[in-house]
C-alpha cells in the first residue's frame, strides 16, 4: 500500500512540475514566438513544407536519420537537405525592420514570400530531457522568408500570426539565405540514376541502336565470374579485358544525370524522344529490379567543328536521356557516363581501341 501511495505521490508532484514548465513556457509564447526563427535541434524533424504564391510547392519528409523524400515520390538529395537543415538552426535576428522600411516589407512579403511549414517529434511533457511522455508529430514553426537586403547580407522573415518583420543573418555565410528555401520539386531531388556496387549487379545489357553488332550484355554469374555476350550475334566474347570489365561495372556506383529538363517546350522535346535513341543502358541488381536509360543526340553548338573545320552535328559535351521509366528527361555529360559507353569491341584484348 505504501509503495503505490509513494508511485502516486511521485506522478503528482511529477505532474504539477510539468504544468508550471508549461504554463511558464505558455506565458512568454507571444514574446517569444514572433522573433524565434531558429530551430534548438534539427534531428527532430520529421517534414517541411515549402511554397509560394504561384502554385510551387515541396515537402520534404524524413524516412530515417539521412534519408529524405521529395513529395512522397523520390529521393532528396542529402546535402540540399542538410544545408536547409543546418540554415534553419543557424540562424538569428539581426534586428527588427526599421518602422520607416516596416509597411513596405510587410507588403512585399504578402505577394513575393516563401511560406516554410516545419513539422517535428516533440513530447506533450518533457521534463529537462529526462522524462519524456506523449510523443507525437507537431506543427512547430511556421514563417514567411522574403528577399534580400539591400546589402545581400540579410533576408526578411515574418512569423505567422505576426506583423512585425525581422532582418535575419547567417552568422558567418557572406549572403542571404532565401535561395536554400526553395518552392521548386527538381531543385531538391536526387540527380542520381545508378547507384549499385559491382556485388549488386545482375546484369547489364547496352543496346547500341545505330550498329547493333556493338551491342553486348555482360552478366554476372557469381563468384566474380563474369561473361559478355553480344546480343544481334549471341556470341560470347571468350577471352576479355578483365581489368576493362571491372573499371566498367565500377562505373555504376554513382552516376547522376546534370540537370532535370521536364519543363522544356513540348514540341521540342517530344520531337527528341520520337527520334532514334543513341544508346540504352539497362542494368537488373540481384533482387530482380531492372532500371534504364535511353540516351539521345544533342545537337552541336553553332560553330563547333572538327580539326579540319568541318562542322560537328552533335554536342560532344552532352547528351539527353529519359530516365526513370520515361518520366524525366534529363541531360547527362559525357565526362560523367563515357565509362559506360562502350562498345562491345572496347573489352576484347586484342583490339582494345576499336570503337
Amino acid at each position: 500500500m505504501k509503495k503505490n501511495r509513494s508511485i502516486f505521490v511521485t506522478f503528482v508532484i511529477l505532474a504539477l512540475i510539468a504544468l508550471v514548465l508549461w504554463l511558464s513556457q505558455s506565458s512568454n509564447t507571444f514574446r517569444r514566438t514572433i522573433s524565434d526563427f531558429a530551430l534548438n535541434d534539427s534531428s527532430n524533424v520529421t517534414k517541411i513544407f515549402i511554397g509560394d504564391k504561384n502554385n510551387n510547392s515541396v515537402k520534404l519528409t524524413k524516412l530515417s536519420p539521412g534519408k529524405w523524400m521529395v513529395d512522397d515520390k523520390y529521393p532528396a538529395q542529402k546535402l540540399s537537405v542538410e544545408l536547409l537543415l543546418k540554415t534553419m538552426v543557424g540562424i538569428e535576428v539581426q534586428s527588427p525592420v526599421a518602422n520607416a522600411a516596416h509597411d513596405n516589407i510587410v507588403r512585399e512579403l504578402a505577394v513575393n514570400a516563401v511560406k516554410v511549414e516545419i513539422y517535428q517529434w516533440v513530447y506533450r511533457i518533457d521534463l529537462f530531457g529526462v522524462i519524456r511522455w506523449f510523443p507525437h508529430e507537431k506543427l512547430t514553426k511556421v514563417y514567411y522568408v522574403g528577399g534580400a537586403t539591400q546589402n545581400n547580407l540579410g533576408c526578411f522573415m515574418l512569423m505567422e500570426n505576426s506583423s512585425k518583420p525581422f532582418i535575419i543573418f547567417l552568422p558567418g555565410f557572406r549572403g542571404f539565405v532565401s535561395p536554400r528555401y526553395s518552392p521548386i520539386e527538381k531543385y531538391w531531388r536526387d540527380y542520381n540514376i545508378f547507384k549499385k556496387t559491382i556485388p549488386e549487379i545482375a546484369s547489364i545489357k547496352v543496346d547500341i541502336l545505330a550498329d547493333p553488332d556493338y551491342s553486348y550484355e555482360v552478366r554476372n554469374n557469381g563468384k566474380n565470374q563474369f561473361s559478355i555476350r553480344g546480343l544481334s550475334d549471341h556470341a560470347e566474347i571468350a577471352d576479355y579485358d578483365t581489368l576493362k570489365l571491372l573499371n566498367f561495372l565500377s562505373g555504376f556506383r554513382n552516376l547522376n544525370y546534370e540537370a532535370l529538363l521536364n519543363d522544356m517546350d513540348k514540341a521540342r522535346k517530344d520531337s527528341i524522344l520520337a527520334s532514334q535513341p543513341f544508346i540504352i543502358i539497362s542494368l537488373t541488381d540481384t533482387s530482380g529490379k531492372t532500371k534504364s536509360i535511353k540516351t539521345f543526340h544533342k545537337k552541336g553548338p553553332d560553330g563547333q567543328t572538327d580539326p579540319n573545320g568541318i562542322p560537328l552535328p552533335y554536342d560532344l559535351d552532352r547528351l539527353y536521356a529519359s530516365v526513370n521509366d520515361g518520366q524525366d528527361f534529363t541531360l547527362i555529360q559525357y565526362f560523367t557516363f563515357d565509362k559506360v559507353l562502350r562498345p562491345k569491341s572496347f573489352f576484347v584484348k586484342d583490339n582494345p581501341k576499336k570503337r
